[in-house]
């Protein structure tokens, strides 16, 4: 019999890509906080490049290394463990060695015998590996309820069902026909609608399509945990768990703390010198993240409309595979013409930190779920330009909601500098500005509310699952 969370242990496996590994370390410190015992497993170079666990909480949380599988003929690269170290289209090869983590974690599960496993839509064997181990089973989305609901219930993701729900791309271009709650502009454009139906329904080299991964693991869960909260989308958590039949909990939207570190590198001091020195509110912060590989053309894009925008900026931004050298990652000259009005940062950069500053006052970025979250902590308005998988439906949720602009594009996708600079200039300056300023500091009450996430939110989490592992 359980008597309090303390009694509580959780064995955590995210997918390899440190947008879902990065909210499932998030995930293990708050359930530590509480007194729940977490296993996080991962591969050794994965564990490498994640936060290390706070010395607080260090007999609570352990990282669990097991080497990622070889296979055979694969193109992946010796030491590429996560999306963030290939190509878009070699992702399939690493599901492919992900998949069989399945044996040396059902041996960990059985040897330890926890109350809980919970995976990651990828992991979907991992139903399995908690049916034979007599273990609970939760489904963790680092996506919204709402791009849930959009995809719809396990009926529709594969087979006959979604022959006949979502038979071609042209199909994800307007809401669903459940629900009956959807704005009509929360779809796919039909440039994005091509690529996710291909990603999402077609089988790949790991022998399932992604749609029947996700229909296995909602099919196969004891409940769905959902990185966001009712106060943003409770109609859609409460739809998605009239789709599936299943409890659906929110588990807060699990803002980071606020950075205490301080900046000890001496680019970053000066950059952070010159952020000082800026009026409040009127920096743009831009970044794109890792997991897209940003093309020339869209680098340069970019470049020319924060150039034409005439705004102070600030740009972190990876260096792309295709540039021999820094040079070539700009255009030529943009440095010297934007001297002054902006920064360009190649490389690693304390985000968190920089939307922490009282000078930033929008973000430009991918949409992705997590950034959207870390961006609103501090009220920024939002500038859009989607590339993958959820960020155009993200793009489309907030736009809705009135925090921000997204930026314009044509039907293949493609944008030009004119086209960013008008979309910064709108979230920036002027009355469309301020409205959005408006709606973004009232989800400022709720994207950097601690107290309700942490309290609220992740007490109740325990609750469930702790009263769950009582009836087990």
């Amino acid at each position: 019999m359980m008597t309090d969370s303390s009694d509580l242990h959780v064995v955590m496996l995210p997918w390899s890509a440190f947008g879902h590994m990065i909210p499932f370390y998030q995930l293990a410190v708050a359930l530590a906080n509480k007194g729940v015992r977490v296993s996080y497993i991962s591969t050794p170079r994965n564990i490498e490049r994640l936060p290390s666990i706070p010395s607080k909480l260090s007999s609570l949380i352990e990282y669990v290394s097991i080497p990622l599988p070889t296979v055979s003929d694969s193109v992946l690269l010796e030491g590429a463990e996560a999306t963030v170290d290939i190509q878009f289209d070699e992702i399939p090869y690493l599901k492919v060695a992900y998949d069989l983590l399945y044996e040396p974690v059902k041996k960990f599960v059985s040897s330890n015998s926890p109350n809980w496993l919970i995976s990651d839509i990828i992991g979907y064997r991992m139903s399995e590996v908690a049916q034979e181990c007599h273990v609970k089973f939760m489904f963790f989305s680092v996506y919204t309820a709402t791009t849930l609901c959009f995809v719809g219930p396990p009926e529709y993701l594969s087979g006959e069902g979604r022959e006949k729900m979502r038979p071609t791309p042209d199909s994800l271009i307007t809401p669903p026909p459940w629900g009956g709650i959807f704005p009509q502009s929360v779809a796919f454009r039909g440039y994005e609608a091509a690529g996710f139906h291909a990603g999402a329904y077609s089988m790949n080299e790991s022998g399932i399509s992604d749609g029947e991964r996700l229909a296995k693991i909602i099919q196969g869960c004891d409940a769905v945990g959902v990185r966001s909260c009712r106060e943003f989308e409770g109609e859609y958590m409460d739809l998605f768990q009239k789709l599936i039949n299943k409890p659906v909990v929110p588990v807060g939207l699990l803002p980071p703390p606020k950075v205490e570190e301080k900046i000890t590198e001496e680019t970053w001091i000066e950059n952070f010198k010159w952020l000082d020195q800026q009026s409040p509110q009127s920096v743009i912060y831009v970044g794109f993240g890792s997991e897209y590989k940003l093309t020339k053309d869209e680098v340069y894009g970019i470049a020319n409309g924060l150039e034409l925008a005439q705004l102070p900026f600030i740009w972190a931004l990876r260096k792309p595979t295709w540039a021999v050298d820094d040079s070539e990652a700009l255009p030529e000259g943009f440095l010297k013409r934007t001297s002054g009005k902006g920064i360009v940062c190649l490389g690693w950069a304390p985000q968190l930190k920089i939307l922490a500053h009282r000078s930033i006052g929008g973000s430009l970025f991918h949409s992705g779920w997590g950034s959207i979250i870390e961006t609103l902590e501090h009220g920024h308005n939002l500038i859009l330009l989607p590339f993958i998988i959820d960020q155009g439906l993200n793009a489309r949720v907030m736009v809705d909601k009135g925090l921000g602009i997204e930026v314009e594009r044509r039907e293949d996708g493609s944008y030009s500098g004119d086209d960013i600079a008008y979309a910064l200039k709108q979230a920036m300056l002027g009355d469309e500005a301020q409205k959005i300023k408006a709606q973004t500091r009232q989800a400022a009450a709720i994207f950097g509310d601690q107290k309700l996430h942490e309290e609220q939110y992740i007490s109740g989490l325990v609750e469930f699952l702790r009263n769950a592992a009582r009836h087990q």
